[in-house]
């Protein structure tokens, strides 16, 4: 039974749950919750219009700290509560809290840059924004920035690369670093552009070969996937393509059902900042079919891989990896990640005798020189290219 502000949403609660594929004893659970937290509004003298995510995440502390029913409540089933009463014009979509400081609107329109006019990849703007907030919290002030000079830029970046970081860690910091003083000198924070006074950080790298998995590793990786269960013919296809095609975390998130070009055999792979049609293989291909004929959930989402559990969201790019580390715990071999798995299929494109510049291109490298770095697992090929080992003859002369 529901009483307080919240009842007369009851129906559309709970038609929204049914559309998000909750089943029925789910669906009872979560309308239970949301008697809870009426009744708490009620309590506390609030109608729904004042209910927000402040509201919700308050309410869960009250929860937890031991008020009402010991049952847990749902936080996805409370927002989507929260949905449902915005499409019906019951609440205003929330605003976001303004930034605390010019440096936080600073940062956030360094992002948007970033995002918008640079295209990068989400990863790698979180990082750049890490690295241009180090370098600000080190400057002396909040108006230190309008009279940067070069020495500070040379100095902040002598100071990361003697905290004790890779050189790898450094030059991605020099390259976050550049992208922030060339926006600042867009944006007019800084007369002069000072992106060349951070000065590239060089280094010995340590020199190794790209790991691949075994073939018997990967065969045991996909038969530790339980095809006859749904979310086993989903594991299936995720860890088959990526052994295949060699995608991205990212890119195999993304992949859509218009993505796929079912009567010509191509897939449409959407990464950083440009598309590229890849063949479809045979067993790719069956991988995907059985999955969204006998696996995939009933969803008006144009993704393909969805959460095997309502709501019936996308997979995130973290449960990319995550699937394959719980097959690599099923198969009983050590646990890799999934980007593992793409340096499998360039290696298994060498051993086939693939040119590099195919093989960059079914990567989608922007440069060769990224997959050059495959060449070297070639060790047949490396050693016709070894110089002979100098002998002596029979004079005892070298030679």
């Amino acid at each position: 039974m529901m009483s307080g502000p919240l009842t007369p949403f009851a129906d559309a609660y709970a038609l929204e749950l049914r559309r998000r594929g909750y089943t029925p004893l789910t669906s009872v659970n979560q309308l239970r919750g949301v008697a809870r937290l009426s009744r708490w509004l009620e309590a506390n003298g609030l109608s729904v219009a004042e209910l927000s995510g402040g509201r919700v995440e308050a309410f869960l502390a009250w929860q937890r700290a031991g008020g009402g029913h010991r049952s847990q409540v749902s936080r996805p089933g409370l927002l989507c509560l929260l949905a449902v009463l915005r499409d019906l014009g019951v609440l205003k979509p929330e605003r976001l809290l303004p930034a605390g400081s010019p440096r936080d609107l600073l940062l956030e329109s360094f992002e948007r840059y970033l995002l918008g006019e640079r295209a990068l990849a989400e990863g790698t703007v979180v990082g750049y924004a890490m690295h241009a907030r180090w370098f600000l919290d080190g400057l002396a002030d909040e108006d230190a920035l309008a009279c940067l000079s070069a020495g500070e830029v040379i100095g902040a970046v002598i100071r990361k690369a003697d905290s004790g970081v890779s050189v790898a860690a450094a030059q991605y910091f020099v390259s976050g670093l550049r992208a922030f003083l060339r926006f600042c000198f867009l944006e007019g924070e800084v007369g002069t552009d000072l992106s060349p006074a951070a000065l590239l950080v060089r280094g010995r790298r340590r020199s190794s070969l790209p790991k691949a998995i075994s073939r018997a590793d990967a065969t045991a990786l996909l038969a530790a996937c339980d095809r006859r269960s749904l979310i086993g013919r989903r594991d299936y296809a995720v860890i088959i393509t990526l052994l295949r095609l060699g995608l991205r975390r990212g890119e195999l998130a993304r992949l859509t059902l218009d993505d796929i070009d079912w009567r010509a055999g191509e897939l449409v792979v959407r990464g950083k900042s440009r598309e590229d049609r890849l063949p479809l293989p045979a067993d790719v291909g069956a991988a995907i079919a059985g999955y969204l004929r006998r696996g995939r959930p009933a969803s008006d989402r144009r993704e393909v891989f969805l959460h095997a559990r309502a709501p019936y969201a996308p997979i995130a790019s973290g449960t990319v990896a995550s699937t394959v580390r719980r097959a690599c715990r099923r198969a009983g071999i050590p646990e890799v990640g999934s980007h593992r798995l793409r340096h499998t299929a360039a290696c298994e494109m060498v051993a086939a005798g693939v040119p590099i510049v195919r093989i960059g291109q079914v990567l989608r490298h922007q440069s060769l020189q990224t997959t050059a770095i495959y060449a070297r697992v070639d060790i047949a090929q490396l050693r016709e290219l070894a110089a002979p080992w100098p002998t002596t003859d029979a004079g005892g002369a070298g030679r």
